[in-house]
């Protein structure tokens, strides 16, 4: 095989690829004796047709599929050979080839700019540790124990009032007539929410254990027999409990209810739940500095296909005319983001660093921990979806990559209280939105996705989360 690179034009070239006559006779030869050993052909044993009976009957075709296999297999060695990174997938333009002829032909590539990572060493970024005062972790407490349903029988002859449970038996009739649905045994409703029926728990104040109450009421436009749907009801209700709320005594027992083993054990939790809350939050601010100053450095060239297809990706969805509009606004963020691409890949490559299976399937069975219940419909998704797999894998990777880079650039560690947290990322947050935002149609959909070219393991979207973490209730030691 002879390889010669010519019409070089700055990352665009085109290699010239010559492969003899003899090399392709002998991928030839390969072949009629691999399909030899399968062909039945009346008149010949298995496995003993004559070479000139199948190149009659199967010539084309048999040629057809060698030429696939040299251009697949010298193509990528000719690539290697002179050691080109193609951005996108080369094109291939056959100028001779034909039995008992010299293939030759051209491989037209656009390659990937080589990538400078001296200065990743001057990045510098803010790193967060969140300080949690144990008054904070005491008041997310005391919310949890506030939305716990908890309440207590009142005394024979005390009035029901709003508030209140009531615990009641009913039968339902319309017009005098039963009808289906009309029923029910210790039925549950906390006066005042009226999340029953409308009006219903109204009716029920003053109510006392062991007597009956006709309550009247409409029957809702959704009732599930639509027949009876927007019927006036009479619900003869036997009140079996009459309960009041009390507030949740805050004790081990209330905290092994949750899940820990006592309550000391319970503010550790609480405490570690908010910490982290945070911490992830600012972790992807520390991450979102690492990306922005990446974007600032140089890079020779930025291969126009790749702009191209990145340009398709952020206007998908819109109009021809703005398109049109927002042309060099979306080249200006192709060409960024393709930046940030390829210099994370090549930092990754130079370091070796790679994704292997496990981590993709702790990856998945993280997933499924957070989704109990649908463990079944969350493992199907990933098995039939190839793509879903390449994005968890992408997204390890690109993880991998930054925090191999905190590891070699400066960072100035910071302790801040949880307040001091929510001012910076609700700060970041109102920058990131001005930045979007800043020449841009407002009506358009903002995206900070980073892209790679799609060489060696792909890097995700960086996302941003700098916003005020939600408060959860569940409290988990994993």
């Amino acid at each position: 095989m002879k390889v010669t690179v010519e019409n070089k034009k700055g990352l665009n070239k085109d290699l010239k690829v010559l492969i003899d006559k003899k090399t392709i006779e002998t991928y030839v030869e390969e072949k009629y004796n691999e399909i030899k050993k399968t062909v039945t052909l009346k008149g010949f044993r298995p496995g003993k047709v004559p070479k000139e009976v199948l190149k009659r009957q199967f010539g084309k075709s048999i040629y057809g599929e060698v030429l696939d296999k040299v251009l697949k297999e010298t193509s990528a060695k000719a690539l290697e050979e002179k050691k080109i990174k193609p951005a996108g997938q080369p094109k291939i333009d056959l100028k001779s080839y034909g039995e008992d002829k010299d293939l030759e032909y051209i491989i037209s590539i656009t390659e990937l700019p080589k990538v400078e990572l001296k200065s990743i060493e001057n990045i510098k970024i803010d790193s967060y540790n969140v300080k949690i005062d144990s008054k904070e972790t005491e008041l997310r407490i005391k919310e949890i124990a506030k939305n716990q349903n908890n309440f207590v029988a009142k005394k024979d002859g005390e009035k029901a009032i709003n508030g209140d449970l009531i615990v009641f038996d009913y039968k339902a009739t319309i017009a005098e007539k039963e009808f289906q649905g009309g029923e029910g045994k210790n039925t549950q409703i906390v006066l005042g929410k009226d999340l029953f029926i409308k009006g219903f728990d109204k009716q029920l104040l003053g109510a006392k254990k062991d007597e009956s109450k006709t309550v009247e009421a409409v029957l809702p436009e959704n009732y599930p027999q639509k027949e009876f749907a927007s019927k006036e009801a009479k619900f003869v209700c036997k009140i079996l409990e009459v309960k009041k709320p009390v507030e949740t005594k805050i004790d081990d027992e209330f905290a092994k209810n949750l899940g820990a083993k006592d309550l000391s054990d319970l503010k550790v939790l609480i405490s570690k739940q908010i910490n982290d809350q945070y911490k992830n939050s600012l972790d992807s601010l520390t991450k979102n500095q690492i990306l922005k100053q990446i974007e600032n450095f140089k890079v020779e060239e930025i291969p126009e296909n790749l702009v191209e297809q990145e340009v398709k990706i952020l206007s998908q969805g819109m109009k021809e005319d703005e398109i049109k509009t927002n042309k060099k606004d979306f080249e200006e963020k192709a060409k960024k983001r393709i930046k940030v691409g390829l210099i994370l890949n090549e930092f990754g490559e130079q370091n070796k660093i790679h994704v292997h299976e496990n981590e993709i399937q702790a990856e998945i069975q993280k997933q499924l921990k957070m989704m109990p219940g649908q463990e079944k419909m969350v493992m199907e998704y990933y098995q039939k979806n190839a793509s879903a797999v390449e994005g968890l894998r992408g997204t390890i990777y690109e993880d991998k990559i930054i925090k191999l880079i905190k590891s070699k650039i400066k960072v100035n560690n910071k302790e801040v209280t949880k307040d001091e947290a929510e001012k910076i990322l609700k700060a970041e947050s109102n920058n990131s939105i001005k930045e979007q935002t800043k020449g841009e149609d407002k009506t358009k959909p903002r995206d900070k996705k980073i892209s790679s070219p799609k060489k060696a393991e792909p890097t995700k979207k960086a996302k941003s989360t700098s916003k005020k973490p939600s408060k959860t209730k569940k409290v988990s030691k994993k």
